[in-house]
C-alpha cells in the first residue's frame, strides 16, 4: 500500500529542487488537503468516543476501540490539527513573497471556491456563521434532552460565558476584517494613480513609434521603470494577504480557545468538511464545464 507525501516532506523537496512557487505550493496544497482528509477521520472517531455518562471504572486493559477518549487525548489531537493549519499559513506566507499574484488567484482552486474568497482565502467571520449552523445543528437534535435538563457536551450546550466570549471575538473579527477590506480597497485604487497612467501612456507611445526606434537602452529603461513602479503595488499585497492569513488563523486558534475539547473537536469536524466539500464539489462542476464545452 503507497502513502501519500506529507506536505512538509514535499516542500523540502520541492525547495532543493527549485520548482516554481505556483507548482510548489499547488503541490503542497493537495498533500495538505489528503492530511486533512486524515484529520478530518481521526476527529470523526474520537467524536464517537465522547460520552456525557459516567466514565466506566478504570481498568489495567483500556479497549481503545470501545473506551472513553480523555480530555488529554482530544488535546493532543486538536493541536495536531492547530499545527496543520499553522503549517499551511507559513507555507503559503513564504510563497506569496515569492508570488503574491498567484496566492490571489490560486490556480488550484474550483471556480466556486474562488467565487467565494476574501483576499486568497476564507473570509475570517464566516468562522462564526460556522460555528452557529453547526451549533444550531446540534440543539435541534438535542433539544430533547436539553429541555430534560441533560447536558450534551458538544455544540449544543454552549454556556453563556462561552457566548458572551465569542460574541467579543466576533465583534474584534469584524472590525480587523473590516479595516483589512478598506486597506485592499484603498491599494488596489493606486492601480489607476498618476504614475501608473503616465506609465501606461509612456509604453504605448514607445511601441507606437517601434519599440523605441530601435533603441535597446530606452526599452531596458521602460522595462525597470515598470518594474518598479509595479514594485509597491505587489509588496503592498504581500503586506494585506499576510495579515489576511494572520487573522484568518487567529480567528481559529480564538474560536478553540473558548471552546471546550468535546466542542474543538465538533468545530474541526465542520470546518475540515465544509472545506473538503466545497472542494470536491467545485472540482467536479469544473470537469463538467470542460465536458460539455467539448461536445
Amino acid at each position: 500500500m503507497s502513502f501519500p507525501p506529507s506536505s512538509n516532506l514535499y516542500m523540502s523537496s520541492a525547495i532543493r529542487n527549485g520548482a516554481s512557487e505556483r507548482e510548489t505550493f499547488h503541490k503542497f496544497f493537495e498533500c495538505w488537503l489528503v492530511e486533512q482528509n486524515q484529520f478530518l477521520h481521526s476527529l470523526i472517531s474520537a467524536s464517537k468516543h465522547l460520552s456525557t455518562a459516567p466514565a466506566p471504572a478504570p481498568s489495567r486493559h483500556r479497549d481503545d476501540s470501545n473506551g472513553r477518549i480523555t480530555d488529554s487525548e482530544l488535546r493532543q489531537l486538536i493541536d495536531r490539527v492547530t499545527r496543520h493549519y499553522e503549517d499551511y499559513y507559513r507555507v503559503k506566507s513564504r510563497c506569496a513573497k515569492q508570488d503574491v499574484f498567484t496566492m490571489l488567484s490560486p490556480s488550484w482552486l474550483s471556480s466556486l471556491e474562488s467565487a467565494f474568497l476574501w483576499m486568497g482565502g476564507w473570509r475570517p467571520t464566516m468562522a462564526f456563521h460556522l460555528l452557529y449552523s453547526k451549533s444550531g445543528m446540534q440543539l435541534e437534535a438535542a433539544l430533547a434532552d436539553l429541555i430534560r435538563g441533560l447536558s450534551t457536551g458538544d455544540l449544543a450546550d454552549l454556556s453563556p460565558s462561552q457566548l458572551s466570549r465569542i460574541d467579543e471575538l466576533q465583534r474584534r473579527t469584524i472590525r480587523e476584517e473590516k479595516l483589512l477590506t478598506e486597506r485592499m480597497a484603498a491599494h488596489q485604487e493606486t492601480v489607476a494613480d498618476h504614475e501608473m497612467v503616465e506609465l501606461s501612456q509612456a509604453v504605448t507611445e514607445m511601441l507606437q513609434s517601434g519599440g523605441g526606434g530601435g533603441d535597446e537602452d530606452a526599452r531596458v529603461d521602460m522595462e525597470e521603470r515598470v518594474e518598479s513602479t509595479l514594485k509597491p503595488k505587489e509588496e503592498g499585497l504581500e503586506a494585506i494577504v499576510e495579515e489576511a492569513d494572520d487573522l484568518r488563523l487567529r480567528t481559529l486558534k480564538g474560536i478553540l480557545e473558548v471552546l471546550t475539547p468535546v466542542q474543538a473537536v465538533h468545530f474541526l469536524i465542520a470546518a475540515a468538511e465544509l472545506h473538503l466539500r466545497l472542494h470536491e464539489w467545485g472540482k467536479k462542476k469544473d470537469a463538467g464545464a470542460v465536458g460539455g464545452a467539448r461536445e
